[in-house]
Order: structure tokens, then C-alpha cells, then sequence
């Protein structure tokens, strides 16, 4: 039977009537001319850059939510409407009468999702390849669905907290390409949470050790997202093992490896030399670096370019920055010097070094998630040789130990693992995702949530998050008004 890929736009369109197939995207991709057969076809759908590479994406609106962050006005105003929302932590992100009133990363996430499930509903069925290399493919497509769906999760829907999670609001699950279907359910955050796991579970089996291309789901990269996903749940006995599992099919493969920034720094090194505008030569600049990539996902992080959002004004909060030693070789990342090339009247610090961010699952991630998991299943010991072995590859051997103090202290080690995520990807848009999975923790939970706002005239506007509404977006308004009944965040 041969199987068409129609325009996702289309899907999108009768599914949630959300946006229209545009012109020039039927000009490139004709409704009905795409036709999958083969076994090779899917593949290659597979192979598709829409799965791993975004310019107007990602966790872009992430970045700006993060409470690492300050902005210095005169920079953040100037860039698209939403930039300062997001900042802001406004009640609506995006509203009716906006020259864009939906995110890019939900509208990207559900085209990708109708494609996703045409692959996993058809794959079995094509022609021309083994059982096995279909198991895979069908895999792979379970697995990246799985991920997309992590996401809407974390910006969506409530934190994961077993004692409510069976009765908060979800996001809803779509697991048919099926332009019929009007209404749509947002279930439970339990719900979920429990088809990313089924999604993940199932992919493991079949996923090679080795992917093909490092932007394709692995054994490693699964076992990896559905540790993470146990962490975000607290269920750190169920994901150590998949994080052991990981390294252990990692060390198999001899990749990824980690860059010592105390090599790459130096003189001859790969960083340089520092442009005094767009920052070192590292992997920020370079899209298609993937030497630390577990699974590459890359996103668009730098200035705004009417890309939607961008990273205008944005500076690390002087607590942030207090966080870093004076030797940390990550503090090159960034520079005292403001958008126009004139040092920052306050000696806030701007990072400069990254203009594509990773969002897929990264090995120093690795090392903190399971750092996390050892540190609090009280294995200090492991917890604390994954944690030098990162950080002996971003700053000098003599400062890379942690503190005897801290190491010795189970609530201290766990806070000091945090505070290292922080160091290790500050404006990445990974601390939108720990704070909200954060605010359910007895150790951290409580806490107020603050940005602050560096006004043109001297003068400081401190913003607080109103936990726990604002640590869920409002679903976008086009959302909503083209789904009656379903509720939206308060």
C-alpha cells in the first residue's frame, strides 16, 4: 500500500485548525507529491534536519525564563515583543492581535509529530528492508516523539509531583496522524509522563549502540532521556541504571569524548583565538560540532535577528556569576561588554560564546544527571568522581576537587550538582527545566523566584515569579479558541 506524507501545516490545520499550509512551503513540499514506500524512504525521513536543527526554536523562550538571568533593558526591548514577556514572566506570552500569537516550538513539535506518527503507523508495513532494520526505524521514531513530548510537558503542564500528578492537566497525547480527530483531551501530567516512558521502553530494544549519525536516537541517548525523565519524576533508583547503561554503551563506543577547556584555551588551542565580538571558537559557533553530543540537538541562541527571540540583553545575575571560580575556564564563554562594544556599567557578564545551543542530550549533562542520581541515593563517593570529572576538563586540575565540606554533606553535594548544571549551561535554557522540577523538592521548593531588570537610568525593577501558575505557560490562544472546552492554565 503506498503511504503519502501530506503537508504537516495541513495536519496542524485540521487538527487544531492552528496554522494554515503556507505558499512557499507547498512550493518545496507539494500537498500529497512526498511518497514514502520503501524502507529507505523512512529512513531518510529520519535523516531530515527538521529533527535536530532549528533556527527560530528550541528552547529559546527557555533562555529567557531562567532565574540565572538579568537584562539590561536598552538591549531586551529592542528585540521582538515576546523577549520581554518571557523576561518577565507575564501571565500571557502570546496574545490575539500579535504578528505571531504561537510559539515555534509547539508549532515545530506537532509538525514533526504528524510525521512521527506516520513513521511509526506505516514503517512495518514498507518495503524493501528486514524486520530489523524496521524495528529500528520504528524505534527511533518512538523515541524522538517521546522527546518533543518532554518538552511540551516542561512548558505546558505542572512539575511532576506524584502526590497531584494523576489529577493536573497535561498536554495532550497525539499518537495518530489522523486529520479526522477534532478533539483532543489534555489528560493528566501522569498520563504524560507515562506515554514518554512507554515511548522510551519500548524504543530501547531496538535502538542500535551506535547510531548511524549522531543527531539519530541510540541505546546510549534513550537509556540517557529516560533517566532524565525518572529524575524529573524523582525516581532516581529506577534511572541510575539507564544512566550507567549509558556510559557503559558510550565507553563501547568511544564517543562522545569530552573538550578539555584547559587544552582548547591555551595557546594552539581550538578556541581561539577569542574574537572580541562573537567570542571563542568553540562548539557554540559551530553548529555541526557534535563532539559532546550523546544525541545532537542544536537550536539557534544567539542575538535576535527576527527570529522571534534571541538573547538581547541578557546577562548573567551577579549571584550567577558568583557561582564560577576565578579560574573556570567557561568564564571565557563570556564578556564584560554590552551588544554595542561598550563595557556593561555594572560589570555584568554577557555570554558571547554561543550562538547555537544544544538541547538533545549532551555527555556533560550526563555527568551531572547521574552525579544527581548517586548523590541522592547516597552514593556520595560516585557522585562526586562524576562531578571532578567534568570539571577537570573545564578549569585546572588544582581547582577541579570539590570542597571536603560539601562532598562529605548529602543536601550540600545535591545543591553544589545544581549549582554545576548552572555553571555548565547558564543562558541555555536547561535552568527553566530545573527550577520548575526543583520547586517540588523539599530541598529547594519554597524559595521566591526572582529577575532582575537593569533600567537605562541606573536603577534596578526586581520581578517575581508567581509560583506555581508561572512556572507553566498559558497554552497559546489559537490553541484554545480552536479547541472548545478544552482549559487552559491559570
Amino acid at each position: 500500500m503506498i503511504k503519502k506524507i501530506i503537508c504537516p501545516f495541513l495536519y496542524i490545520t485540521l487538527l487544531f485548525s492552528f496554522v494554515a499550509c503556507k505558499k512557499d512551503f507547498l512550493e518545496v513540499v507539494p500537498q500529497g507529491s512526498q511518497v514514502a514506500t520503501t524502507t529507505d524512504d523512512y529512513d531518510k525521513l529520519m535523516n531530515n534536519p527538521w529533527f535536530y536543527m532549528s533556527d527560530i526554536s528550541g528552547w529559546q523562550e527557555a533562555v529567557s525564563m531562567g532565574d540565572e538571568t538579568g537584562a539590561e533593558a536598552a538591549f531586551l526591548n529592542r528585540g521582538s515583543v515576546w523577549m520581554p514577556r518571557l523576561f518577565q514572566w507575564a501571565d500571557s506570552i502570546y496574545k490575539p492581535g500579535d504578528e505571531l500569537s504561537y510559539p515555534f516550538l509547539l508549532r515545530e513539535g506537532l509538525e514533526k509529530m504528524y510525521l512521527l506518527n506516520k513513521i511509526i503507523a506505516e514503517v512495518m508495513e514498507s518495503s524493501g528492508g528486514s524486520d530489523a532494520q524496521k524495528k529500528q526505524l520504528l524505534a527511533e521514531a518512538k523515541a524522538t516523539r517521546a522527546w518533543i513530548n518532554f518538552q511540551f510537558i516542561n512548558f505546558y503542564a505542572k512539575p511532576y509531583d506524584a502526590a497531584t500528578a494523576a489529577t493536573d492537566m497535561g498536554f495532550p497525547v497525539i499518537d495518530k496522524a489522523d486529520i479526522t480527530v477534532r478533539e483532543f483531551s489534555r489528560g493528566s501530567v501522569q498520563g504524560s509522563y507515562d506515554f514518554i516512558i512507554k515511548d522510551l521502553t519500548e524504543a530501547l530494544a531496538d535502538v542500535p549502540v551506535r547510531p548511524s549519525i549522531v543527531t539519530r536516537m541510540s541505546k546510549p541517548a534513550v537509556a540517557g532521556l529516560l533517566g532524565k525523565v525518572y529524575i524529573f519524576m524523582g525516581r532516581y533508583t529506577d534511572a541510575l541504571p539507564l544512566l550507567n547503561n549509558a556510559f557503559t554503551d558510550i565507553a563501547a563506543n568511544g564517543a562522545p569524548v569530552l573538550y578539555n577547556y584547559n587544552v582548547e584555551f591555551a595557546p594552539g588551542g581550538a578556541f581561539l583565538p577569542i574574537d572580541p565580538t562573537f567570542g571563542p571558537q568553540g562548539p557554540g559557533v559551530n553548529r555541526n560540532d557534535t563532539r559532546e553530543a550523546i544525541l545532537s540537538k542544536v537550536y539557534y541562541n544567539g542575538p535576535f535577528r527576527g527570529n522571534m527571540f534571541g538573547t538581547d540583553g541578557l546577562v548573567l545575575m551577579p549571584a550567577t556569576a558568583a557561582l564560577y571560580g576565578p579560574h573556570d575556564q567557561r568564564l571565557l564563554l563570556y564578556t564584560n561588554k554590552d551588544m554595542d562594544g561598550n563595557l556593561n556599567p555594572g560589570g555584568r557578564l554577557r555570554k558571547y560564546g554561543i550562538t547555537w545551543s544544544r538541547f538533545g542530550l549532551q555527555l556533560p549533562e550526563l555527568y551531572l544527571l547521574r552525579a544527581e542520581c548517586r548523590a541522592r541515593t547516597n552514593d556520595l563517593g560516585g557522585a562526586v568522581a562524576d562531578l571532578e570529572t567534568l570539571r577537570r576538563n573545564r578549569m585546572p586540575s588544582a581547582d577541579a576537587p570539590v570542597p571536603a565540606i560539601i562532598a562529605g554533606n548529602q543536601v550540600a553535594l545535591i545543591k553544589y550538582i545544581i549549582d554545576e548544571r548552572i555553571r555548565e549551561f547558564a543562558q541555555e535554557g536547561y535552568r527553566w527545566f530545573d527550577m520548575r522540577r526543583l520547586s517540588v523538592d523539599p530541598i529547594f521548593s519554597g524559595k521566591p523566584i526572582t529577575h532582575t531588570l537593569y533600567n537605562t537610568n541606573g536603577t534596578t525593577t526586581v520581578i517575581t515569579l508567581k509560583q506555581p501558575n508561572r512556572l507553566v505557560m498559558k497554552i497559546p490562544p489559537y490553541f484554545i479558541q480552536n479547541n472548545p472546552g478544552m482549559p487552559d492554565n491559570p
